[in-house]
């Protein structure tokens, strides 16, 4: 019932800035502090005991929902299967060998698609390949500009971040409502964007994973958050689920944790710092999806990639920030960020530190990642309350998705 400024307060630990009306630069920040310990929301939406009230009939259970019921029919190792996503890449014959069988929880495309017929081909397999399994989740990355999966007859050309971030949230949210009808269309459901991320002004193009390509929506962190409300609220406008990345942030560092793992520490980002704000922002706007960054964040948990930090998961994202939807990994199964790390544990990492989902670019080690995971949930009580609480976050997005029927 509260105002989406009175949310952003709750969630960012200080009064609603009114200036996030357009994406240009402006005064003031926007730092997470103390005061916003606690989920921001939940999904009883305040609706109070269940006492009866005076002269009514006695309250009724509900009968469980859709994922409810999914979640309750499932063994441990068909659980730990929904935590699992991998990667397609185009020109490339769909990895069945590697995924059949398996009841992944989905799959995101990688690659330059062009041609429809190769996408509607590609998720019929998705499809098929999980068997009796609930369906997929189906995700693209398709930020604009450069970082675009979908290209050619498959979907429409538009701008980069950087471009929208210059020209305001107008621009922005008509961007991501066309970005989102092309998904809608081909029976995708999850866009894995936007960047979040605040490109640090003495970086700029030195930034290689976000200001050398043009991924972010400016520099400053009140107009960044506001174009990233406006990305969110346009693909909301067509029911398509988005991912505020890279949390809590790579506009600091200068590397890829894609392809590297030196020069991937972020040595001055705090848990108030002002450049969480679009995270912030981004939450109050109903994003379902974080995904966590591979960087290291020194002053928040050092020597820790933030994937498999509880400091930047458990008690930054969740508690301060108080987000409930579903955390999801960048890349941990080519990302040289990550490399030194075997891959089962990788996987436990992620769910120690309150992750939900893992995504692998690499599909051969989707079934290693799904022992990992069931082995894990073996290891106490508190793991396998885990493991179900994360795969019932994966159900209820398949649900809305009516990927359960």
């Amino acid at each position: 019932m509260s105002s989406r400024p009175a949310r952003r307060a709750l969630l960012l630990g200080m009064p609603a800035l009114a200036a996030l009306t357009s994406c240009s630069p402006g005064g003031g920040s926007g730092a997470p502090s103390d005061a916003a310990d606690g989920p921001a929301g939940s999904d009883g939406g305040g609706a109070g005991d269940a006492t009866s009230a005076p002269g009514s009939a006695s309250p009724t259970t509900a009968p469980p929902s859709a994922a409810e019921q999914a979640l309750a029919e499932m063994s441990v190792r068909e659980q730990a299967a929904q935590l699992v996503l991998v990667g397609v890449r185009a020109g490339e014959s769909f990895p069945e060998e590697s995924v059949s069988g398996l009841g992944l929880g989905g799959f995101f495309l990688l690659g330059r698609w062009s041609e429809v017929p190769a996408v509607v081909e590609t998720v019929a397999s998705a499809r098929a390949a999980v068997g009796e399994a609930p369906a997929p989740l189906l995700a693209v990355d398709q930020e604009g500009g450069r970082i675009r999966m979908l290209r050619g007859d498959t979907a429409r050309e538009t701008p980069s971040a950087e471009e929208l971030g210059e020209e305001g949230p107008e621009a922005v949210t008509a961007a991501y409502r066309s970005i989102g009808e092309d998904l809608s269309a081909l029976g995708l459901h999850v866009d894995l964007a936007p960047v979040a991320d605040v490109v640090d002004p003495e970086l700029g193009e030195d930034n290689a994973p976000v200001g050398a390509l043009e991924r972010g929506f400016g520099t400053e962190p009140q107009q960044v958050a506001a174009c990233v409300r406006a990305a969110v609220e346009g693909l909301g406008e067509v029911g398509i689920a988005a991912t505020l990345k890279h949390f809590p942030g790579l506009g600091r560092v200068r590397e890829n944790t894609d392809f590297s793992a030196e020069g991937v520490t972020d040595g001055t980002t705090t848990a108030e710092d002002p450049f969480l704000e679009p995270f912030a922002e981004g939450i109050a706007a109903g994003a379902e999806i974080v995904m966590t960054s591979s960087a290291h964040y020194a002053q928040i948990d050092p020597g820790v990639p933030a994937m498999f930090s509880p400091a930047v998961v458990r008690d930054l994202l969740r508690g301060r920030m108080g987000f409930t939807g579903l955390v999801i990994t960048d890349d941990i199964g080519s990302a040289k960020a990550v490399a030194d790390v075997p891959v089962a544990e990788r996987a436990a990492r992620v769910l120690e530190a309150g992750g939900d989902a893992v995504l692998t670019a690499d599909p051969t080690i989707a079934g290693e990642l799904v022992d990992a995971v069931e082995e894990w949930a073996g290891t106490s009580e508190e793991a396998a309350a885990h493991l179900a609480e994360a795969a019932g976050r994966v159900l209820r997005l398949k649900e809305r998705f009516g990927l359960l029927a």
